[in-house]
């Protein structure tokens, strides 16, 4: 077998974590069928945890003493919270919906840098973030209108998930850019896996009803799964996809997951009109424009 070039190894690359990453919320889905939402984020955390800290402990050392604070907001922010959010939202609205909302990140990572880290912008890209949220309302009021019997305000979840996406991304540029990317991913697992231990264990997510449910080994399972390739795998392949390709063309990502996210969706019989398509290039074109001429330093993936 011969070895890839990085050309080709960073368009491997970005195909693998478009799947991966598109394919994180039909999980949230399918783990939504044997466990409730607080259930799920905290094995989704215990998980993550135990896999990132058995094989990135060692990166620990090399976070310094002033740099832990921002490691810990960024666990919480960038991790924690936007697993429970999301797992919420999975309740009331399809995954596909979920997985297009998602791709707001980029536009909430310029509104942020700006209002908080006093960063700059284009006017492009103030264009780009008006018509990514009017593309948004859209897709949220004509999903409403198609499906009446779920609770589109249950879209705000995914919302603000992705503004604190964009605070990671920003807190990781700004503050922790001395730290590797293990360490930032360990120190955040690391921070939050008492938290989510004392969630899981008031969650009764292995109480003797939970365990004996028709769903409960499929649903761990698409957690499993969620939590280290979705999670572990696909980080470490991120930062190797930065490592050799450009900013530009890492969160070309973005792109890409909304439509495996809405694939999967289409399978497990979601609907999904043209309207929302239309919606979904809308806001799509208001990412391609705040990536145009400066790229997102980070990418948020449920």
């Amino acid at each position: 077998m011969f070895p890839m070039s990085d050309v080709n190894r960073r368009w491997f690359y970005l195909v693998v974590l478009s799947v991966i990453w598109g394919t994180s919320y039909i999980l949230i889905k399918k783990g939504l069928q044997g466990f409730s939402p607080i259930q799920l984020g905290s094995v989704r955390m215990v998980m993550t945890a135990t896999f990132l800290l058995l094989f990135g402990y060692r990166s620990l050392r090399k976070i310094g003493k002033k740099e832990w604070k921002w490691v810990a907001l960024s666990g919480f922010i960038g991790s924690f919270f936007p697993a429970f959010l999301f797992a919420f939202a999975e309740t009331e609205i399809d995954s596909s919906i979920a997985s297009i909302l998602n791709s707001l990140v980029p536009l909430f990572t310029i509104f942020v840098g700006y209002i908080v880290f006093k960063i700059p912008f284009y006017r492009n890209q103030v264009i780009g973030v008006i018509i990514g949220l009017v593309g948004a309302a859209m897709l949220v009021g004509i999903g409403a209108d198609i499906n009446p019997g779920q609770n589109y305000w249950y879209a705000g979840l995914v919302i603000l998930a992705t503004v604190f996406y964009a605070f990671n991304a920003n807190i990781i540029k700004n503050k922790l850019s001395g730290v590797s990317p293990m360490g930032i991913a360990a120190g955040n697992f690391a921070v939050v896996l008492l938290p989510s231990l004392v969630v899981l264990a008031f969650s009764g997510a292995f109480s003797t009803k939970v365990t004996t449910g028709e769903y409960f080994l499929s649903s761990l399972g698409y957690v499993f799964i969620l939590s280290v390739v979705g999670t572990c795998f696909a980080k470490v392949m991120f930062n190797k996809l930065v490592h050799i390709s450009t900013p530009v063309f890492s969160v070309s990502v973005t792109y890409l997951i909304p439509v495996v996210g809405v694939i999967w969706g289409l399978l497990d019989g979601e609907r999904f009109s043209l309207w929302q398509l239309l919606a979904a290039a809308v806001i799509l074109f208001g990412v391609y424009l705040v990536n145009r001429r400066k790229s997102s330093s980070g990418s948020g993936a449920a």
